[in-house]
């Protein structure tokens, strides 16, 4: 009875010493984190530890682009006038202190190398949020072709000091070798000669673009695109928002690719700073189904002559290659054989067109045609734009902001709503989160300190020598308009010939969306 007593009660003593060994176990693993953080704790506090946080601190790590020392700023910024730079200089403290003094240096193993050229009169204020932003997705070279006040001194002394950088300035010289350019003696861009106004500009562009092919053709780019500084691209379809991925995934036997355009629809009459304050645009037509495009284009339209205010068929960026040249503003073309060329289905260039009220009256500021819907039809090729200078020429501040708030600013919620259900209207954040990034991390204000050079003005024209120009033998003077060429001229030059007929296919210029009825004259009547 003893032995069967003691084999019933072996199993419970078994049983009891299980678990407390468990509990102890329990009780360790309870314990030891507590004692490892406790025990770190008191090393970090005696200063035992480093904190990883402020072991890679901006101010000890650049990025890479960034310069190891800071930026001189003996220049101060009262030489430069507040009404140019003042928003630029609003920011004194940096939210993003790893972008200060970010001079993009990018290394030259970078690929693809990306240039834009640009022919404009813009402030400051405008163009270094539009260049820095490109810095920023990748482009690496910029040719400004400058007059009226982004030729000023205090404008090309800031531009002049930023890397990647080249300022070519409209003077005698450039105008007379731009007079022996090949352009004129070809067909494609004829009908726009000896025209004032946009026509005027549509030509000075197609020259500037000539030469900034040779300045890039000398820098090693491998793409070239033409903007004006009110456009941004917008590299959607990449996993990075990069041009330079972007352009990567090109396949190598395309020779040109097209930026279907979007435009801004601004959402007050009061916009200062487009860029940071815009983020509502018109999709283009390639992006629609068509079905939706037609079905709610008098909706979208809202009155106005066409889908888009201004033009329509976007943009296009172009290798750089032997017989590369200009097709107007918006296409490039090869001398000796048809391009290939395709458009990317998500990728657009942000056109910020009349994003501001003082746009009506700068564009009629810089023509000087007669108001009259005759005379409007000389000067420009768009029709909202005939609309536009008409208005600003003949009515009062207070008729033209009434006409602006019902002809630009769209004001009814409902209507934007719907429209961007139906994916007519878009919201795009990412520029806008760019420019504020980089005008808060104090990016402009450095580069605006730093331009303590004096401005210099290198002649760059004797290295523009390149097969899109004709011999310097050719005397041709021009006047102060462009293609304006006096009858003095000693030679008729020859129209170089090509076995290829499309070579001689006529510019691009900016076109309208397509539209449902087409009534060019009511615009002018309302």
């Amino acid at each position: 009875m003893a032995g069967g007593l003691h084999s019933s009660l072996k199993p419970a003593s078994s049983s009891s010493s299980n678990q407390s060994f468990s509990s102890k176990i329990l009780l360790l693993l309870t314990l030891l984190p507590f004692t490892l953080a406790s025990f770190a704790f008191v090393l970090q506090w005696r200063g035992g530890v480093t904190d990883p946080s402020t072991r890679y601190s901006a101010e000890d790590h650049k990025f890479p682009g960034m310069d190891s020392s800071p930026p001189t700023t003996t220049m101060k910024t009262s030489h430069l006038s507040r009404s140019d730079c003042g928003p630029l200089l609003s920011h004194s403290s940096p939210s993003f202190p790893y972008y200060r003094d970010w001079k993009f240096h990018y290394q030259t193993d970078l690929k693809p190398k990306i240039a834009i050229t640009t022919s404009t009169s813009a402030s400051l204020e405008q163009i270094l949020p539009w260049m820095f932003f490109h810095k920023v997705i990748g482009v690496t070279t910029f040719y400004l072709f400058v007059e009226g006040k982004a030729a000023s001194p205090k404008v090309t002394r800031v531009l002049e000091s930023i890397p990647g950088v080249k300022v070519i300035y409209r003077t005698k010289e450039l105008e007379e070798q731009q007079a022996r350019s090949r352009i004129w003696n070809e067909t494609w861009l004829a009908s726009f000669f000896y025209k004032p106004c946009n026509y005027e500009l549509f030509v000075k562009q197609s020259l500037n673009m000539e030469m900034a092919i040779v300045m890039a053709r000398n820098d090693g780019a491998e793409w070239i695109l033409h903007l004006d500084t009110d456009e941004l691209i917008h590299p959607a379809g990449t996993r990075e928002y990069s041009l330079r991925q972007l352009l990567l995934d090109v396949p190598v036997n395309v020779d040109m690719v097209v930026f279907p355009n979007y435009e801004s629809s601004v959402e007050r009459y009061d916009i200062q700073d487009p860029f940071s304050e815009v983020s509502m645009f018109k999709r283009n037509y390639d992006h629609l189904p068509k079905d939706t495009y037609f079905g709610m284009y008098k909706e979208a339209t809202r009155g106005n002559p066409n889908y888009f205010l201004t033009y329509g068929n976007g943009k296009s960026i172009a290798r750089v290659q032997d017989h590369l040249r200009p097709n107007g503003a918006h296409r490039w073309h090869n001398y000796m054989k048809t391009p290939n060329e395709i458009k990317f289905e998500e990728a657009a260039v942000l056109h910020f067109t009349y994003s501001k009220f003082s746009d009506l009256t700068s564009r009629r500021d810089r023509c000087g045609c007669k108001p009259t819907k005759e005379d409007v039809k000389r000067c420009f090729m768009l029709e909202f734009d005939r609309a536009a200078f008409i208005i600003a020429s003949t009515a009062t501040e207070e008729e033209m902001r009434k006409w602006y708030q019902e002809h630009v600013v769209w004001g009814d919620k409902a209507l934007n709503l719907k429209l961007l259900r139906k994916g007519i209207l878009t919201r795009i954040y990412a520029p806008m989160v760019i420019v504020q990034g980089l005008r808060e991390s104090g990016v402009f204000t450095s580069i605006i300190e730093s331009a303590s050079t004096p401005l210099s003005k290198d002649k760059f024209l004797s290295s523009i020598e390149s097969s899109n120009s004709t011999r310097p033998d050719d005397t041709v003077t021009s006047s102060r308009k462009v293609g304006k060429v006096t009858d003095s001229q000693a030679t008729v030059r020859k129209v170089l010939q090509f076995t290829d007929a499309a070579t001689h296919e006529a510019a691009v210029p900016p076109l309208p969306s397509p539209g449902v009825v087409d009534d060019d004259d009511d615009m002018l009547d309302s």
